[in-house]
């Protein structure tokens, strides 16, 4: 598994936010193997993991899914719920049995946008997440189909 390079909800949200996100969290259990979503599934919802891991993966013509990153405990599954047109951009499958917390994307939504401060740091730890996850992409795919000696990122 990664090391969590992003920072979890509890890092990087005030206290009152997280409390009030908490209110609307449903603990949720996935046996290992689930599909929690798909590559071009609504997106509408999102899940914290409180024990277990989840892969997100990436489908590739041809070939099997690739697993782009390996997510664990506290860290945030899915951010496609936030950026129309709320589908999503990856694939998730519990790969040992998970425990988390599941949250309305809807709710999440429209409380962020009655609440501009709320909505600001949630967009902004969302924001990080994503773009942590974009590299791990990129990185992850041309370890797995860059010719050999192509050259590293710059």
């Amino acid at each position: 598994m990664n090391a969590p390079a992003t920072a979890s909800m509890l890092q990087s949200l005030p206290a009152e936010h997280r409390q009030r996100l908490m209110r609307f969290a449903r603990e949720v259990s996935f046996p290992q193997g689930t599909r929690l979503f798909n590559e071009g599934g609504r997106a509408d919802r999102f899940w914290i993991i409180r024990t277990g891991t989840v892969a997100l993966d990436m489908h590739v013509p041809g070939r099997r899914a690739a697993v782009i990153e390996t997510l664990g405990h506290n860290e945030l599954i899915g951010w496609s719920w936030l950026f129309a047109p709320h589908t999503w951009h990856l694939g998730a499958e519990a790969t040992t049995p998970v425990r988390a917390y599941e949250f309305d994307a809807t709710a999440i939504r429209s409380m962020c946008k009655d609440d501009p401060a709320l909505g600001a740091n949630v967009a902004q730890w969302v924001g990080d997440v994503l773009a942590h996850r974009l590299h791990s992409a990129r990185t992850r795919l041309l370890d797995l189909y860059a010719p050999y000696g192509s050259g590293g990122l710059r």
